[in-house]
């Protein structure tokens, strides 16, 4: 069978191609005869049909050359696009099979080259030809939609026809060959709110007034369909979502027709009363509210507002309410759409009404003044108990309890001011000065008896009124500077005062000189009317030899009611000008100096004094040198203070072998011993009675005034201090401790490590080091 296909075409294809070559061998243009060479074969293409799954190859078709003679000797070899692989040929009889299952959807034809050749020497018998095989289509491939699934929105409410969204699929299969492409559209699920056009996949609204908010979402199911829709078609589908959207077809509704809310009388303006709300159920702008009063005994008392979160209307106070004046109210409150979609307007009135009443509830409240606050005067030093004013604060409740009023001492920390407890009258406590504190701002507070004790303050402002009690004064205290040189009737000075008390109007200071100075010959004074006064001077020649500063007592008078004054002294210095009167100087020291004296004179006489003092401090400073000093240094000899004797004496009970008198100080003998470490800064009497004569003294008696002096002089040690006892008392068993014998007794003491001590210890290291260092 698909032999005899593949001749057929092969046939056809042949039987053209000799139609061509004999219209092209009649007369041209101009009557020339055209002919063409004779080919041994030609051909165009041949078909095979895809997805063929025979047991056999198939037969593609045949090639055959005139030079083929039937003896074998020609060759057939096919070479091109799948030539040995997909294609084969039977080099003898030219069959051409194809081995493999071909898909048009992968390659829809192949060109292919034959050649006839010499089986014995390949040389070609024909040049080659060209041939391409074409995959015919079968319908073997659905229809698909490559973007699905879809997600569409379209306006509720929208006409029948409104055009949603396009579906479209592809088909694989070659749309010019049969109808295995051509592609019919219909819908399996959505009917009856959707269509669909079957040839060009739009989906469209298929019923009116679809509402979202009866349904939002629908799930529509469409079909492709292949060879036009017809039995046997190859079909795919794809899901679409279609979402209604949203318009303002729904007006606002209240879900009750009357309201009732409360509010107490205590809450102050701004406070909530209550909230309603009016239920809409389009989206986003579609569903915003807007409220207001359209009528109501209320509308002054009250405000709405719109709570943009929950969309409630809100009601607040715009101002207090008062159970006693008005018990309930009632208001009308409208609630519509902000915005209105003009397709639907006939559909309207996109708003609705309802009734809110509300009730006042009653409340403990606190006493209320009669004004908001209180202003008074009082006269300044009015005696104490003055009456300054009244306030008056009464209970608003229906059970009106009296009221008791006090001042916070908080506001009237000094307390000026008392208040009646019952009646609110405001009185001074002590004489009130205007010039201390011309304004009282207190506050007086009015308690409820009874209830809660509730109170309220109210602000009391007190003006001191002012009287003439303050004398007039200088505005400044300044000097005023007049030259050694001025001429009569200078004007020198400008004088003003200043007044403490509240001057009245075309009120003004009168400035005179004092009665006790009217007759002074050097200056005068002149009202000027205006609050101040001028200084004049009245003769010239004044000189600072004579008098440097003046003073003139001036009298102010205030011309209050009742007139006060008073007597300032104003202070004139005479200074030293230039021709110009510029004032070079205004000191008077240099005059107090005695006359005569140059300035030679004074720097010789300093220059004296100095010396004499520099004279004074050295010979200070000579005598300090001059003291013995208790520490011995260096550069002095020892043995300046060691008696040296040669006889040997009577022992311990010989008093008169030598003048006992040498080891007495000669400073004790009136009866003080002067120190020697210290400076005393007191200077002792002598003490009464006097000493033994040193001949005639005994040697216990001695030394027992010696202890007797150090232990009871104030001065004595815990300073360092060098008291010399000569005496070694009776029947001494430790014998001499004096270490002037040392020297002469045998001992084998090492006193070398003297000379290491320092300068201090020269003088031992010499005396014990140098005979060690002779013994040596």
């Amino acid at each position: 069978m698909w032999e005899g296909l593949g001749l057929q075409v092969f046939l056809m294809c042949l039987g053209a191609v000799l139609c061509s070559a004999v219209a092209a061998s009649r007369t041209g243009k101009e009557g020339q005869v055209l002919h063409r060479s004779k080919r041994g074969w030609v051909w165009n293409q041949f078909f095979v049909i895809e997805e063929y799954t025979g047991p056999d190859p198939v037969l593609v078709g045949r090639l055959h050359s005139d030079v083929d003679a039937g003896d074998g000797n020609c060759k057939y070899i096919l070479s091109g696009e799948g030539a040995g692989t997909i294609f084969v040929i039977d080099d003898k009889t030219g069959n051409i099979h194809a081995t493999k299952t071909l898909d048009r959807e992968e390659q829809a034809q192949y060109t292919l080259t034959a050649q006839a050749v010499d089986r014995a020497t390949n040389k070609p018998l024909e040049p080659p030809s060209e041939f391409i095989v074409k995959v015919q289509d079968i319908n073997d491939n659905p229809p698909e939609f490559l973007h699905g699934p879809y997600y569409a929105r379209v306006p509720e409410m929208s006409n029948v026809g409104t055009s949603v969204m396009q579906v479209t699929a592809t088909d694989a299969d070659d749309p010019t060959y049969g109808n295995s492409a051509r592609l019919v559209y219909s819908i399996l699920q959505g009917q009856p709110y959707f269509s669909v056009e079957p040839q060009t996949g739009i989906i469209r609204t298929a019923l009116p007034n679809m509402d979202r908010e009866a349904r939002q979402e629908y799930d529509v199911v469409i079909q492709a369909k292949d060879m036009g829709g017809h039995m046997g078609g190859l079909s795919g589908t794809t899901e679409v979502k279609i979402t209604l959207t949203d318009v303002n077809d729904n007006p606002p509704k209240f879900p009750q027709s009357v309201y009732s809310m409360s509010v107490s009388e205590d809450k102050v303006s701004g406070e909530e009363v209550g909230r309603l709300k009016a239920k809409d159920p389009d989206l986003g702008e579609n569903g915003l509210v807007s409220y207001r009063f359209i009528e109501g005994d209320g509308m002054t008392v009250f405000e709405i507002t719109t709570d943009t979160d929950t969309r409630e209307g809100v009601i607040k106070l715009r101002k207090p309410v008062d159970f006693e004046t008005k018990r309930a109210y009632t208001l009308r409150v409208e609630a519509s759409n902000t915005h209105v979609d003009p397709r639907f307007i006939a559909w309207g009135p996109y708003k609705d009404t309802a009734t809110v009443k509300v009730m006042v509830e009653d409340a403990d409240e606190p006493p209320a003044f009669l004004a908001t606050s209180y202003s008074f005067e009082v006269e300044e030093n009015a005696h104490d108990g003055t009456v300054v004013g009244r306030v008056h604060a009464k209970d608003t409740d229906v059970a009106n309890n009296p009221v008791r009023y006090m001042i916070p001492r908080y506001t009237d920390v000094e307390q000026f001011f008392s208040v009646g407890p019952e009646d609110g009258i405001i009185k001074t406590t002590r004489p009130l000065d205007r010039e201390t504190l011309p304004w009282h701002n207190i506050s007086v507070s009015a308690t409820e008896i009874g209830g809660h004790h509730q109170d309220t303050k109210v602000r009391v402002n007190i003006k001191v009124k002012d009287m003439n009690d303050n004398a007039p004064e200088f505005a400044t205290q300044n000097e005023i500077l007049v030259c050694e040189n001025a001429s009569p009737g200078k004007l020198i000075e400008t004088v003003s005062a200043v007044d403490k008390d509240e001057m009245a109007h075309r009120q003004y200071f009168h400035f005179s000189i004092a009665p006790e100075a009217v007759n002074n010959h050097n200056f005068s004074l002149k009202d000027n009317r205006d609050s101040t006064a001028s200084i004049y001077v009245t003769r010239r020649g004044f000189s600072r030899m004579t008098q440097d500063v003046y003073f003139l007592p001036i009298e102010i008078n205030d011309n209050g009611i009742p007139p006060m004054s008073s007597t300032n002294t104003l202070t004139i210095r005479v200074c030293s000008c230039d021709s110009k009167d510029t004032i070079l100087s205004c000191n008077v020291e240099p005059y107090i100096l005695p006359a005569g004296l140059s300035t030679g004179a004074l720097i010789a006489i300093l220059a004296c004094i100095v010396i004499l003092l520099a004279i004074v401090v050295l010979f200070v400073a000579l005598r300090r040198q001059k003291k013995e000093p208790l520490i011995v240094f260096e550069e002095e000899d020892i043995r300046e203070n060691i008696i040296t004797y040669d006889d040997e004496g009577g022992g311990e009970e010989d008093t008169e072998a030598f003048d006992i008198a040498t080891l007495q100080n000669p400073d004790g003998a009136n009866g003080f011993l002067p120190r020697k470490d210290i400076k005393p800064e007191l200077q002792y009497p002598m003490r009464p009675g006097g000493h033994p004569v040193a001949n005639t003294v005994d040697v216990d008696d001695f030394i027992k005034t010696r202890i007797n002096d150090a232990d009871s002089d104030p001065t004595a040690p815990p300073y360092d201090s060098i008291q010399i006892y000569g005496y070694e008392g009776r029947g001494s068993i430790a014998g001499s401790l004096s270490s002037l014998e040392s020297v002469t007794t045998d001992s084998d003491l090492d006193y070398d490590y003297l000379q290491s001590w320092g300068p201090r210890f020269k003088k031992l290291a010499d005396l014990y080091g140098t005979k060690d260092s002779k013994e040596r």
